[in-house]
Protein backbone atom coordinates (compact mmCIF):
# COMPACT_ATOMS: atom_id res chain seq x y z
CA UNK A 1 0.00 0.00 0.00
CA UNK A 2 2.34 2.56 0.56
CA UNK A 3 6.56 2.16 -0.24
CA UNK A 4 9.37 2.21 2.61
CA UNK A 5 10.35 6.52 1.37
CA UNK A 6 6.81 6.78 2.09
CA UNK A 7 5.86 5.11 5.05
CA UNK A 8 9.24 7.69 6.64
CA UNK A 9 7.66 10.48 4.39
CA UNK A 10 4.29 10.47 6.49
CA UNK A 11 5.45 8.97 9.82
CA UNK A 12 3.93 11.90 11.60
CA UNK A 13 0.76 11.60 9.89
CA UNK A 14 0.48 7.83 10.54
CA UNK A 15 1.47 8.86 13.93
CA UNK A 16 -2.09 10.48 14.25
CA UNK A 17 -4.71 7.68 15.24
CA UNK A 18 -7.45 9.84 13.78
CA UNK A 19 -6.15 9.56 10.54
CA UNK A 20 -3.37 6.78 10.37
CA UNK A 21 -2.79 4.80 7.33
CA UNK A 22 -6.54 4.66 6.42
CA UNK A 23 -6.51 8.81 6.29
CA UNK A 24 -3.34 8.42 4.27
CA UNK A 25 -4.78 5.89 1.77
CA UNK A 26 -7.31 8.41 0.93
CA UNK A 27 -5.06 11.38 0.51
CA UNK A 28 -3.10 9.23 -2.08
CA UNK A 29 -5.99 8.77 -3.52
CA UNK A 30 -7.27 11.82 -4.09
CA UNK A 31 -6.96 14.38 -6.90
CA UNK A 32 -7.31 17.98 -6.06
CA UNK A 33 -7.49 20.90 -8.18
CA UNK A 34 -5.66 24.71 -7.26
CA UNK A 35 -6.48 27.57 -9.04
CA UNK A 36 -3.70 29.81 -9.06
CA UNK A 37 -0.41 29.43 -7.73
CA UNK A 38 0.40 33.21 -6.33
CA UNK A 39 -0.09 34.03 -2.52
CA UNK A 40 -3.05 32.17 -1.40
CA UNK A 41 -1.62 28.92 -4.23
CA UNK A 42 2.08 28.58 -2.81
CA UNK A 43 0.95 27.50 0.87
CA UNK A 44 -2.18 25.46 -0.61
CA UNK A 45 0.08 23.54 -3.20
CA UNK A 46 2.86 23.42 -0.63
CA UNK A 47 0.94 21.79 2.20
CA UNK A 48 -1.21 19.49 0.17
CA UNK A 49 1.63 18.14 -1.46
CA UNK A 50 3.40 17.75 1.83
CA UNK A 51 0.18 16.20 2.89
CA UNK A 52 0.18 13.88 0.20
CA UNK A 53 -2.27 14.34 -2.02
CA UNK A 54 -1.83 11.86 -5.55
CA UNK A 55 -2.57 14.01 -8.18
CA UNK A 56 -2.22 17.64 -7.22
CA UNK A 57 -3.47 20.20 -10.38
CA UNK A 58 -2.05 23.45 -10.88
CA UNK A 59 -3.88 26.40 -13.23
CA UNK A 60 -2.09 29.43 -13.62
CA UNK A 61 -1.53 31.28 -16.97
CA UNK A 62 1.41 33.91 -15.15
CA UNK A 63 4.53 34.59 -14.50
CA UNK A 64 7.00 35.26 -11.77
CA UNK A 65 7.19 38.83 -11.12
CA UNK A 66 9.90 40.26 -8.17
CA UNK A 67 6.94 41.80 -6.76
CA UNK A 68 5.45 38.44 -6.24
CA UNK A 69 8.64 37.13 -4.20
CA UNK A 70 7.36 38.78 -1.00
CA UNK A 71 4.31 36.24 -0.69
CA UNK A 72 4.82 33.70 -2.76
CA UNK A 73 7.02 31.47 -1.58
CA UNK A 74 7.81 29.15 -3.87
CA UNK A 75 9.64 31.07 -6.62
CA UNK A 76 13.17 32.50 -6.09
CA UNK A 77 15.07 35.92 -8.08
CA UNK A 78 16.11 33.12 -10.34
CA UNK A 79 12.67 32.50 -11.48
CA UNK A 80 11.63 35.91 -12.18
CA UNK A 81 10.07 35.82 -16.04
CA UNK A 82 9.36 31.81 -15.94
CA UNK A 83 5.67 29.97 -16.12
CA UNK A 84 4.66 30.17 -11.99
CA UNK A 85 2.40 26.60 -12.79
CA UNK A 86 6.11 25.11 -13.73
CA UNK A 87 8.29 26.43 -11.22
CA UNK A 88 5.77 25.38 -8.82
CA UNK A 89 5.73 22.29 -10.08
CA UNK A 90 9.73 21.41 -10.32
CA UNK A 91 9.51 22.87 -6.20
CA UNK A 92 6.56 20.34 -5.30
CA UNK A 93 8.50 17.40 -7.07
CA UNK A 94 11.19 17.79 -5.71
CA UNK A 95 9.78 18.23 -2.18
CA UNK A 96 7.74 14.99 -2.83
CA UNK A 97 8.04 12.76 -5.36
CA UNK A 98 5.32 10.66 -4.55
CA UNK A 99 2.90 12.96 -5.85
CA UNK A 100 1.86 13.36 -9.38
CA UNK A 101 1.85 17.16 -10.49
CA UNK A 102 -0.56 18.04 -13.44
CA UNK A 103 -0.02 21.64 -14.70
CA UNK A 104 -2.23 24.06 -17.07
CA UNK A 105 -0.58 26.77 -18.15
CA UNK A 106 -3.11 28.29 -20.46
CA UNK A 107 -5.42 29.71 -17.46
CA UNK A 108 -8.90 28.05 -16.79
CA UNK A 109 -12.09 29.85 -19.03
CA UNK A 110 -15.58 28.43 -20.02
CA UNK A 111 -14.06 26.60 -22.88
CA UNK A 112 -11.85 24.43 -20.30
CA UNK A 113 -13.25 24.25 -17.35
CA UNK A 114 -15.50 21.62 -17.09
CA UNK A 115 -13.38 19.57 -18.81
CA UNK A 116 -10.36 19.85 -17.11
CA UNK A 117 -12.36 20.23 -13.27
CA UNK A 118 -14.36 17.20 -14.33
CA UNK A 119 -11.06 15.26 -13.70
CA UNK A 120 -10.90 15.92 -9.94
CA UNK A 121 -12.52 15.38 -6.62
CA UNK A 122 -12.70 18.62 -4.77
CA UNK A 123 -10.90 22.62 -6.38
CA UNK A 124 -8.88 24.60 -4.18
CA UNK A 125 -9.70 28.11 -5.19
CA UNK A 126 -6.28 29.97 -4.91
CA UNK A 127 -7.41 32.89 -7.16
CA UNK A 128 -7.35 36.74 -6.65
CA UNK A 129 -10.14 38.05 -9.52
CA UNK A 130 -14.01 37.63 -9.51
CA UNK A 131 -14.27 36.17 -13.24
CA UNK A 132 -12.35 33.31 -11.86
CA UNK A 133 -14.40 33.24 -8.56
CA UNK A 134 -17.58 33.26 -10.52
CA UNK A 135 -16.51 30.93 -13.42
CA UNK A 136 -14.82 28.07 -10.91
CA UNK A 137 -18.15 28.12 -8.50
CA UNK A 138 -20.21 27.72 -11.60
CA UNK A 139 -18.44 25.02 -13.10
CA UNK A 140 -18.16 23.17 -9.61
CA UNK A 141 -22.40 23.72 -9.11
CA UNK A 142 -23.20 21.84 -12.24
CA UNK A 143 -20.15 19.09 -11.61
CA UNK A 144 -21.25 18.79 -8.38
CA UNK A 145 -17.86 19.50 -6.70
CA UNK A 146 -16.85 20.49 -3.48
CA UNK A 147 -14.79 24.42 -3.60
CA UNK A 148 -12.85 25.76 -0.89
CA UNK A 149 -12.61 29.50 -0.96
CA UNK A 150 -10.20 32.01 0.04
CA UNK A 151 -9.65 35.63 -0.16
CA UNK A 152 -7.39 38.90 1.36
CA UNK A 153 -8.17 42.31 1.26
CA UNK A 154 -5.45 44.22 3.31
CA UNK A 155 -5.70 42.68 6.72
CA UNK A 156 -8.43 40.62 6.87
CA UNK A 157 -8.91 37.03 5.16
CA UNK A 158 -11.72 34.69 4.17
CA UNK A 159 -12.47 31.05 3.75
CA UNK A 160 -15.17 29.29 3.31
CA UNK A 161 -16.15 25.65 1.65
CA UNK A 162 -18.91 25.25 -1.17
CA UNK A 163 -20.84 23.50 -2.83
CA UNK A 164 -20.37 20.53 -0.18
CA UNK A 165 -22.88 17.95 0.05
CA UNK A 166 -25.79 19.92 -1.54
CA UNK A 167 -24.79 23.27 0.98
CA UNK A 168 -24.30 26.71 -0.11
CA UNK A 169 -22.74 27.72 -3.22
CA UNK A 170 -20.54 31.21 -3.93
CA UNK A 171 -23.49 32.54 -4.91
CA UNK A 172 -25.27 32.28 -1.84
CA UNK A 173 -22.34 34.63 0.11
CA UNK A 174 -22.06 37.00 -2.96
CA UNK A 175 -24.97 36.44 -5.71
CA UNK A 176 -23.86 39.23 -8.42
CA UNK A 177 -20.43 39.74 -9.82
CA UNK A 178 -19.42 43.91 -8.95
CA UNK A 179 -18.61 45.56 -12.00
CA UNK A 180 -14.60 45.35 -12.95
CA UNK A 181 -12.76 48.19 -11.16
CA UNK A 182 -14.74 48.14 -8.62
CA UNK A 183 -13.44 46.56 -5.88
CA UNK A 184 -8.86 46.80 -6.17
CA UNK A 185 -6.98 43.99 -6.18
CA UNK A 186 -3.53 43.21 -4.10
CA UNK A 187 -1.48 44.99 -6.91
CA UNK A 188 -3.65 48.18 -6.13
CA UNK A 189 -3.90 48.46 -2.49
CA UNK A 190 -1.06 46.05 -1.24
CA UNK A 191 -0.63 43.15 0.58
CA UNK A 192 1.57 42.01 3.60
CA UNK A 193 3.35 39.05 2.09
CA UNK A 194 2.32 36.74 6.07
CA UNK A 195 -1.46 36.82 4.99
CA UNK A 196 -2.18 35.03 2.16
CA UNK A 197 0.69 32.12 3.52
CA UNK A 198 -2.12 31.93 6.74
CA UNK A 199 -5.31 32.18 4.41
CA UNK A 200 -3.63 29.38 2.23
CA UNK A 201 -2.82 27.16 5.02
CA UNK A 202 -6.26 27.12 6.32
CA UNK A 203 -7.21 26.22 2.80
CA UNK A 204 -5.49 23.61 2.86
CA UNK A 205 -6.88 22.37 5.82
CA UNK A 206 -10.39 22.07 4.71
CA UNK A 207 -9.18 20.36 1.43
CA UNK A 208 -7.66 17.73 3.66
CA UNK A 209 -10.58 17.40 6.08
CA UNK A 210 -12.71 16.96 3.15
CA UNK A 211 -10.80 14.24 1.68
CA UNK A 212 -10.15 12.25 4.96
CA UNK A 213 -13.75 13.34 6.19
CA UNK A 214 -12.49 14.53 9.65
CA UNK A 215 -13.70 16.97 11.44
CA UNK A 216 -16.27 19.88 10.44
CA UNK A 217 -15.70 21.88 7.48
CA UNK A 218 -16.89 25.45 6.67
CA UNK A 219 -19.14 24.90 4.52
CA UNK A 220 -22.25 27.58 5.20
CA UNK A 221 -19.37 28.95 7.07
CA UNK A 222 -17.41 31.94 6.68
CA UNK A 223 -14.45 32.14 8.49
CA UNK A 224 -12.92 35.59 8.77
CA UNK A 225 -9.71 36.24 10.11
CA UNK A 226 -8.66 39.80 10.84
CA UNK A 227 -4.68 39.96 10.87
CA UNK A 228 -4.31 43.43 13.02
CA UNK A 229 -6.36 41.84 15.52
CA UNK A 230 -5.49 38.68 16.06
CA UNK A 231 -8.98 36.88 16.13
CA UNK A 232 -11.04 34.63 13.78
CA UNK A 233 -14.83 34.97 13.29
CA UNK A 234 -17.15 32.61 12.21
CA UNK A 235 -20.50 33.76 10.52
CA UNK A 236 -22.84 31.58 9.15
CA UNK A 237 -24.57 32.07 6.16
CA UNK A 238 -27.67 29.64 4.26
CA UNK A 239 -28.29 28.52 0.84
CA UNK A 240 -29.86 31.15 -1.32
CA UNK A 241 -32.66 30.19 -3.35
CA UNK A 242 -31.90 29.74 -7.12
CA UNK A 243 -28.02 29.69 -6.38
CA UNK A 244 -27.66 26.48 -7.97
CA UNK A 245 -30.03 27.01 -10.98
CA UNK A 246 -27.40 27.17 -13.39
CA UNK A 247 -27.42 24.85 -16.54
CA UNK A 248 -24.50 26.15 -18.70
CA UNK A 249 -21.40 28.47 -17.83
CA UNK A 250 -22.10 31.70 -18.72
CA UNK A 251 -20.63 33.54 -22.41
CA UNK A 252 -18.37 35.96 -20.33
CA UNK A 253 -17.16 36.40 -17.10
CA UNK A 254 -14.72 38.83 -17.13
CA UNK A 255 -11.43 39.06 -19.17
CA UNK A 256 -8.70 37.62 -16.16
CA UNK A 257 -10.21 33.97 -16.80
CA UNK A 258 -7.24 32.70 -19.03
CA UNK A 259 -4.56 34.11 -21.07
CA UNK A 260 -4.73 37.82 -22.61
CA UNK A 261 -5.77 37.05 -26.79
CA UNK A 262 -2.97 35.78 -29.00
CA UNK A 263 -2.13 38.84 -30.57
CA UNK A 264 -1.14 41.02 -27.51
CA UNK A 265 2.16 42.86 -27.56
CA UNK A 266 4.60 43.08 -25.14
CA UNK A 267 7.53 45.50 -24.58
CA UNK A 268 9.81 45.01 -21.30
CA UNK A 269 10.95 48.16 -19.50
CA UNK A 270 14.50 48.31 -21.34
CA UNK A 271 13.09 48.44 -24.51
CA UNK A 272 10.36 51.09 -24.05
CA UNK A 273 13.11 53.45 -22.28
CA UNK A 274 14.98 52.82 -25.83
CA UNK A 275 11.81 54.09 -27.42
CA UNK A 276 10.80 56.53 -25.39
CA UNK A 277 13.80 57.91 -26.00
CA UNK A 278 13.37 58.11 -30.28
CA UNK A 279 12.36 61.14 -32.15
CA UNK A 280 8.74 59.87 -32.88
CA UNK A 281 8.02 57.83 -29.36
CA UNK A 282 5.08 56.42 -28.24
CA UNK A 283 2.39 57.65 -25.97
CA UNK A 284 2.60 56.09 -22.45
CA UNK A 285 -0.72 55.73 -20.99
CA UNK A 286 -0.09 54.26 -17.17
CA UNK A 287 -3.81 52.92 -15.92
CA UNK A 288 -3.28 52.77 -12.12
CA UNK A 289 -5.12 55.36 -9.62
CA UNK A 290 -3.92 58.80 -9.47
CA UNK A 291 -2.60 57.75 -5.92
CA UNK A 292 -0.30 54.53 -7.17
CA UNK A 293 0.62 57.18 -9.73
CA UNK A 294 1.84 59.50 -7.54
CA UNK A 295 3.64 57.11 -5.09
CA UNK A 296 5.97 56.14 -8.15
CA UNK A 297 5.44 56.27 -11.77
CA UNK A 298 7.82 56.29 -14.99
CA UNK A 299 6.14 59.00 -17.03
CA UNK A 300 3.37 59.22 -19.78
CA UNK A 301 -0.52 60.19 -18.47
CA UNK A 302 -2.33 58.72 -16.09
CA UNK A 303 -5.61 57.57 -17.09
CA UNK A 304 -7.45 55.05 -14.66
CA UNK A 305 -8.60 51.62 -16.24
CA UNK A 306 -11.86 52.29 -14.77
CA UNK A 307 -12.08 55.84 -16.28
CA UNK A 308 -10.35 54.87 -19.67
CA UNK A 309 -13.38 55.37 -22.23
CA UNK A 310 -13.91 59.54 -21.36
CA UNK A 311 -10.00 59.70 -23.30
CA UNK A 312 -11.18 57.92 -26.24
CA UNK A 313 -11.31 60.96 -28.38
CA UNK A 314 -7.54 62.26 -27.18
CA UNK A 315 -6.08 58.76 -27.78
CA UNK A 316 -6.93 59.68 -31.19
CA UNK A 317 -4.25 61.54 -31.65
CA UNK A 318 -1.87 58.98 -31.04
CA UNK A 319 -1.33 55.92 -33.27
CA UNK A 320 1.47 54.25 -31.00
CA UNK A 321 0.51 53.70 -27.56
CA UNK A 322 2.21 51.81 -24.34
CA UNK A 323 -0.04 50.99 -21.72
CA UNK A 324 1.30 49.74 -17.84
CA UNK A 325 -0.13 49.41 -14.29
CA UNK A 326 1.32 48.35 -11.30
CA UNK A 327 2.15 44.17 -12.64
CA UNK A 328 0.75 44.55 -15.64
CA UNK A 329 -2.89 42.75 -14.91
CA UNK A 330 -4.95 46.13 -15.59
CA UNK A 331 -2.71 47.29 -18.75
CA UNK A 332 -4.07 44.01 -20.28
CA UNK A 333 -7.36 44.81 -19.78
CA UNK A 334 -6.98 47.99 -20.99
CA UNK A 335 -5.04 46.44 -24.14
CA UNK A 336 -8.09 44.25 -24.90
CA UNK A 337 -10.78 47.18 -24.58
CA UNK A 338 -8.70 49.72 -26.51
CA UNK A 339 -7.34 47.06 -29.26
CA UNK A 340 -11.32 46.58 -30.01
CA UNK A 341 -12.18 50.19 -29.97
CA UNK A 342 -9.25 51.20 -32.40
CA UNK A 343 -8.26 48.33 -34.50
CA UNK A 344 -6.41 50.54 -36.50
CA UNK A 345 -4.19 51.73 -33.76
CA UNK A 346 -0.83 50.07 -32.41
CA UNK A 347 -0.73 49.63 -28.54
CA UNK A 348 1.84 47.55 -26.22
CA UNK A 349 1.59 46.12 -23.13
CA UNK A 350 4.85 46.85 -20.42
CA UNK A 351 5.55 43.61 -19.42
CA UNK A 352 5.37 43.16 -15.79
CA UNK A 353 3.80 46.44 -15.01
CA UNK A 354 6.42 49.50 -13.34
CA UNK A 355 7.73 46.73 -10.93
CA UNK A 356 10.15 46.06 -14.02
CA UNK A 357 11.27 49.45 -13.78
CA UNK A 358 13.62 47.83 -10.97
CA UNK A 359 14.43 44.91 -12.63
Amino acid sequence: MFSVSEQNYYARQFSLPELGQRGQQKLKQSRVLVIGAGGLGCPILNYLTSAGVGTLGIIDFDRVEISNLHRQVLYTMADVGRPKAEVAAERLRAQNPHVNIQVYTNGIDKDNALKIIADYDLVVDGSDNFPTRYLVNDACVLLDKPLVFGSIYKFEGQVSVFNYQGGPTYRCLYPTQPNEGEIPNCAEIGVLGILPGVVGSLQAMEAIKLITELGTVLSGKLLVYDALGTSFHTYRFAAREGSRAITSLQNNYGTTCALPTEDLVEIDFDELQKQLQETAPPFLVDVREPEEFDRFNIGGVNWPLKTLSQHFNELLAYPDVVLCCQSGIRSRKAYELLSEVFPNHRFKHLKGGVTSAGT
